[in-house]
């Protein structure tokens, strides 16, 4: 009867262990050059974490039936509405100076719009781990909508759209936010997306929440000094 060999089967192990088994398997065999005495048991054990790592094979996950190597793909979606007591056009200057975005979203560290009208974004993802991409407006209707999208090829895929509409009796605006960041193919973009696990839909809608409290107040909320809810 016709066997398959190990060799030839489909990667089992994901991007982020198979960079750590590389890593860890490269320091032991360096460690087994310089140590006698565990020279052997350190070239076992180093050998195989490269080879794990440089094939993206396990024997182990094998027969468990374990595969990391094919994670769901990472996209968040975010879609929210509030109305905030402030005229629409002031509202979309705020938004339009994309430099205000990091005063209320948490994981972004900076925006810096550029002089050919695109904007560079610096985030830190979980893990303290940052993250840089490059987007550009796509669609500018003064008082009523912005659009903007990452650069092809960037390394976080990002689109982005508000909208701003006269609330009824005129208190204020009605705001929405549609948000979508997705990573690239690839092993890069597959690492990148586990990374971006610790960006929540939830987060983002408490981000858009500061958004208005900023617009409204001032300053943005803050549970510091309060009772901990049940």
């Amino acid at each position: 009867m016709m066997q398959t060999q190990y060799s030839e089967a489909q990667p089992n192990v994901g991007t982020i262990e198979r960079w750590g088994s590389i890593v860890g398997g490269s320091g032991l065999l360096v460690y087994a050059l310089r140590n006698r005495a565990l020279r052997l048991p350190a070239l076992l054990l180093g050998g195989g974490l490269l080879w794990r790592g440089m094939s993206g094979q396990s024997r182990t996950y094998e027969m468990l039936g374990v595969n990391t190597a094919t994670p769901e793909k990472t996209e968040i979606k975010v879609e929210k509405a509030v109305t905030i007591n402030r005229p629409p056009e002031e509202v979309y200057r705020f938004w339009r100076q994309l430099e205000n975005l990091p005063r209320f979203m948490s994981h972004l560290e900076s925006v810096r719009t550029e002089e050919n009208g695109q904007s560079h974004w610096k985030a830190r993802v979980p893990g303290n781990f940052p993250v840089e991409w490059t987007a550009h407006i796509v669609e500018d209707q003064p008082n009523e909508l912005i659009t903007w999208e990452t650069e092809p090829g960037s390394t976080v895929q990002q689109y982005g759209m508000v909208r701003f509409k006269p609330a009824p009796g005129g208190q204020g605006t009605e705001f929405k936010v549609k948000l979508r960041y997705s990573p690239p193919g690839g092993v890069i973009g597959e690492a990148i997306g586990q990374l971006f696990n610790g960006v929540t839909a939830q987060q983002i809608k408490e981000d858009i929440r500061r958004c208005k409290s900023i617009l409204e107040t001032g300053e943005a909320p803050t549970i510091e000094g309060q009772p901990a809810g049940r």
